[in-house]
């Protein structure tokens, strides 16, 4: 006699064999950041270039939620390209559906670049949670703990209370990044700066101009610059293309940089007031030193 199985049967074979919660959290965050647009055209009209950005983005997310579903294959890509348009709804949005749909895109797409196929435990049997899980919560575990009060850091050293100037033709973090708004001290008082935490730092053509107090400006350039080991930049303004394409600048009174940027994001054309750089190693290639007459 031929058994078929159940409908419930196989729907429960369908989801198991593609990231369909990953999907699922996707279509949500899509959903979030085109739920506050889709109002009276008079609101939508007042939202300007953030309304519109919103309807893009939302559809892009809704688009990758149900590439998951129906191309699992391509979980890698699409989880990847996921998190990026998450992160890029932040600030090009209203703060990314008010956060929660950045987060939601964030952990769909950690879900959905995690996510392997596998052929499903035995009848009745009883297996432990993947490792896997854990690593696609990852994201999510990262942020309540940056956000979660703190013990008070060691003493900062002393920054400048003007920044010096620096631009990089290109910017690229190792890993995700973790932000905040800190206070640094200076001889003209605590200096409010953004702090991008970071595993290591790839600069390429990077300049740095400041002063030395006697009337001249001096100028540090390498061909590439390397900063690894426990590296956090203290910014007070930062421009830059995301993955060439959007630009945008972010202060820490103004536009914040989204706390958690997933990795693989990179930014171009950066120009930025960088107030203090910590890091273990630096390494660079091509450095020269320069001092001209200030105008």
């Amino acid at each position: 006699m031929l058994l078929t199985a159940s409908p419930h049967g196989r729907w429960r074979a369908w989801r198991r064999g593609r990231p369909f919660w990953a999907g699922t959290l996707l279509l949500l965050a899509g959903a979030e950041l085109v739920a506050a647009p889709l109002a009276p055209v008079r609101i939508l009209l007042g939202l300007g270039r953030g309304g519109i950005a919103a309807l893009g983005l939302g559809a892009a997310l809704v688009l990758a939620g149900l590439s998951l579903w129906f191309l699992p294959h391509a979980h890698h890509y699409i989880g990847i390209h996921a998190m990026i348009l998450a992160v890029l709804a932040f600030p090009a949005t209203n703060l990314g559906g008010f956060l929660a749909g950045t987060l939601l895109g964030i952990a769909g797409g950690a879900m959905g670049f995690a996510w392997q196929p596998g052929t499903g435990p035995a009848p009745g049997a009883r297996t432990p949670p993947p490792p896997r899980a854990m690593a696609a919560a990852l994201p999510l575990v990262l942020l309540t703990a940056h956000l979660a009060p703190a013990a008070p850091p060691a003493a900062r050293p002393a920054a400048a209370a003007v920044p010096p100037a620096v631009t990089t033709t290109r910017f690229a973090p190792d890993g995700p990044v973790l932000a905040r708004v800190v206070e640094l001290p200076t001889a003209s008082g605590p200096l409010r700066v953004m702090a991008l935490s970071m595993r290591a730092a790839s600069l390429s053509d990077y300049r740095l101009r400041t002063r030395d107090g006697t009337g001249h400006d001096l100028t540090l350039g390498a061909g590439t610059l390397r900063l690894t080991g426990r590296v956090t930049l203290y910014l007070t303004r930062f421009s830059g293309c995301v993955e060439g394409l959007m630009c945008l600048t972010f202060t820490p009174d103004g536009l914040p940089v989204p706390p958690l940027v997933p990795p693989l994001v990179f930014l171009t054309d950066v120009t930025a007031e960088q107030a203090l750089v910590t890091s273990d190693v630096l390494v660079t290639d091509g450095l020269d030193l320069a001092a001209e007459p200030r105008r």
